[in-house]
């Protein structure tokens, strides 16, 4: 799911990234796949123009290839939606201002919000351990499973690498969260607690847990009852698996072996299941944004006066706690560049321009969107898109900035695609000269046979090496905690093959046998094939020993 940049560059997407007291009196209807932004006045906003935006987002989605993307900014009390383009390639159906889209990550600035209440009422504190408030809650590391409070769940320093244990819930998984709280234990760090910033998923599936037990209700029914409802966002569904009528499919170019080259398609593999929810999985249209928008400039207060959370807590979610490293972008785009970061709880603080914002990207599969807060401005706007059109996405984010900002701006959309552009070609030649530089000839050790087994890491779980008659004993794999999750492996020199997954739009894999010195089988690893594979297959921080032999 998407959250930021790595350190080279390239954006990070991880399974796994999430803001409307204000009721509109006109909802924005599509012709010819142009939006037009109406207020909920009836008036134009003084600092956008509808038919300016509209032409900027034509040529953005038009340059990147972009099905459909909405948008809503609220600015001085008023809020605008915008809508441009179809829900799914090959139909006619437009996106409009009640179409939901999945958020990713943006959810979990709600999972922050629902623990803000319970903070509020007194159930909860945010220095509280949560070994003592989650029955059986240990990390790999007696300090940290003693010392982890609430705030260390949501902020990133917990010593997981970037997207540790992902493939726990990505993209499937028959796991349930409460087993996943258990096998986090298992997950050995890469640094220590509390020494530095890197992203992950897992932590914010403990906290939906954290809610549970404190609160007794499942994380979905306490944001449906404490937060949508309350804020009346009618459109938005608690379950990625959720289907209603007005509603986006994901697209993704994933027809080439670098993703984000090539056509765009509708993915048939997309993140399902329940156990990641509060890490990422509210699926939420224009209208509803525009009204968790307002409560966030509102510092929690609502539409009738009432509070959904206090002042106090939301300051809380908006004080930074772990910084992030800053790594230099492209000149291209360099006037984006940050020249501080940081991590609140579920919402980033930072700079633009000399200006202070709030902010979080968000992405699933076959999506991506983005929430951006200025305080001094009292504005906000959030994009989504159905599509994992990364250049897009930024590009409209930077242009919706510099105009409320009444800054001058570049062009956004050329320096991404150059940016992007590069950014693939480079992919593009490390996938070839990883290829001239194999040698099928050589290898393997064993007969195929020797190779047949069940495999465990001790957090993911199980994964099957079998042989298939049908093809002359040919070897296939199996992650048995994944649903779905299984393929052919093709041997591709010495003792490492190439995953072939029968699931659509799965991201392959090497996978390398280690072998003892008498030539049994003393691990399996693994690693992803493509450089620009999203974190959240997080291949390599597997560790498969062998369990048993076929």
């Amino acid at each position: 799911m998407i959250h930021r940049f790595r350190k080279n560059g390239v954006p990070q997407a991880g399974a796994i990234r999430w803001h409307i007291t204000l009721v509109l009196a006109l909802v924005m209807l599509l012709s010819s796949g142009m939006g037009q932004a109406v207020l909920a006045h009836g008036a134009l906003a003084p600092t956008v123009s509808a038919p300016a935006l509209d032409a900027f987002a034509h040529k953005d989605m038009q340059t990147f290839g972009t099905p459909g993307m909405a948008a809503v900014i609220v600015d001085g009390g008023k809020t605008t939606t915008y809508a441009w383009g179809v829900r799914k390639l090959g139909t006619s159906a437009k996106v409009d201002a009640h179409t939901i889209f999945p958020i990713g990550s943006n959810t979990k600035a709600f999972t922050t919000a629902a623990l803000a209440i319970l903070v509020d009422e007194g159930k909860l504190h945010w220095n509280d351990r949560v070994a003592d408030k989650l029955p059986g809650f240990r990390m790999y590391d007696a300090y940290a499973s003693s010392e982890m409070t609430v705030t260390d769940l949501l902020v990133h320093r917990s010593g997981l690498g970037l997207g540790e244990g992902d493939l726990m819930m990505f993209p499937t998984s028959n796991r349930t969260r409460a087993e996943l709280v258990h096998d986090i234990r298992y997950l050995k760090p890469k640094y220590s607690f509390r020494s530095g910033y890197d992203y992950d998923n897992v932590l914010y599936v403990v906290a939906g847990q954290l809610v549970q037990a404190v609160s007794g209700q499942r994380w979905e029914d306490f944001v449906q009852q404490h937060i949508l409802d309350p804020l009346q966002m009618h459109d938005t569904q608690t379950s990625i698996d959720a289907h209603t009528a007005d509603q986006v499919a994901l697209h993704a170019k994933n027809t080439t072996s670098v993703r984000g080259v090539g056509k765009q398609a509708v993915l048939t593999t997309v993140m399902t299941g329940d156990v990641f929810a509060p890490a990422g999985a509210l699926q939420v249209s224009a209208v509803d944004m525009g009204r968790w928008l307002q409560l966030q400039l509102d510092r929690g207060k609502m539409a009738d006066g009432k509070r959904l959370f206090s002042e106090a807590s939301a300051k809380m979610l908006w004080t930074p706690q772990t910084l992030i490293p800053i790594s230099p972008l492209p000149p291209e785009v360099a006037l984006a560049q940050p020249q501080f970061d940081a991590y609140a709880l579920g919402l980033e603080v930072q700079d633009y321009r000399g200006h202070k914002i709030i902010t979080h990207l968000g992405g699933v599969l076959g999506g991506v969107s983005a929430v951006v807060i200025i305080p001094d401005q009292h504005a906000a706007f959030a994009i989504m898109l159905n599509s994992e059109d990364i250049g897009a996405l930024f590009a409209m984010r930077e242009h919706l900035l510099d105009t409320l900002l009444g800054l001058p701006s570049p062009d956004w959309i050329a320096g991404y695609k150059q940016m992007f552009d590069s950014i693939h070609a480079s992919a593009i030649a490390a996938l070839h000269n990883q290829g001239a530089t194999t040698h099928p000839e050589r290898g393997p050790s064993l007969p195929l046979s020797g190779y047949a087994g069940v495999y465990r890491d001790p957090w993911y779980g199980t994964a099957t090496i079998s042989q298939d008659k049908s093809r002359h004993g040919a070897l296939d794999i199996s992650f048995d905690r994944s649903p779905g999750l299984h393929g052919t492996l093709e041997h591709v020199q010495y003792d490492t093959f190439l995953t072939h997954w029968a699931m659509p739009d799965v991201e392959d894999a090497y996978v390398t046998f280690v072998l003892n010195p008498d030539g049994s089988i003393d691990r399996m690893t693994m690693k992803a094939v493509s450089p620009l594979a999203d974190f959240s297959w997080d291949y390599q921080d597997l560790r498969f020993v062998p369990v048993t032999k076929h």
